[in-house]
C-alpha cells in the first residue's frame, strides 16, 4: 500500500477508516473475510492488519492476483484451514481461475504438508532412536546407558 494512502488512512476517524478499508476489501474481494468482519468494532487492530494485508495481498507489483489466490490456496490447503480455502476457492473462481488449477494449488499444498509430516517424523524417529545401538557408551540424546 502507498505510503501516502496510508497516511490519508490514518488521519481519519478510527470508524470511517474501519468503514472505508472493509467497502475497499468487499469491492476486491466480493466479501469480507469473517475475521475482519469479526474485528470491525477493533479499529486499533483492523486497520493495521488490512493495511499490512493489503500491501502482501492486493498490491505486491510483483505478482499477479491470480498467482497470489493460487498460493493463497496452496497454503490454505496445507495448513488445513477450511476457512481460509473456502474463500480463496471463491475468490479464485470470480477471478476466472479454473477448477483444474485451484486443484493444482491444493496438491501442491497437499504435496508439501506431507513432506513437513514426514521430515519432521523422520528427524524425531532419528534423535529419539538413535540410541539403538549397542556400543556400551551413555547415549547423549536420552543419557541412558546404550547396553
Amino acid at each position: 500500500m502507498e505510503i501516502e494512502k496510508i497516511r490519508e488512512i490514518l488521519k481519519k476517524e478510527p470508524e470511517d477508516a474501519v468503514d472505508e478499508l472493509l467497502v475497499d476489501v468487499k469491492k476486491r474481494y466480493g466479501e469480507i473475510p469473517y475475521i475482519m468482519n469479526f474485528m470491525k468494532d477493533m479499529p486499533e487492530l483492523l486497520i493495521p492488519k488490512v493495511i499490512y494485508d493489503n500491501s502482501i495481498m492486493r498490491e505486491f507489483k510483483r505478482m499477479d492476483p491470480k498467482t497470489v489466490e493460487l498460493i493463497s490456496i496452496g497454503v490454505s490447503s496445507a495448513l488445513r484451514c477450511e476457512h481460509c480455502l473456502k474463500m480463496h476457492i471463491r475468490i479464485a473462481n470470480r477471478l476466472g481461475i479454473t477448477k483444474e488449477e485451484i486443484f493444482d494449488a491444493i496438491l501442491i499444498g497437499g504435496t508439501l504438508s506431507n513432506a513437513s509430516v514426514l521430515a519432521e517424523g523422520t528427524r524425531a524417529l532419528d534423535s529419539e532412536l538413535s540410541c539403538e545401538e549397542d556400543t556400551g557408551e551413555i547415549c547423549d540424546v536420552c543419557d541412558l546407558s546404550i547396553d
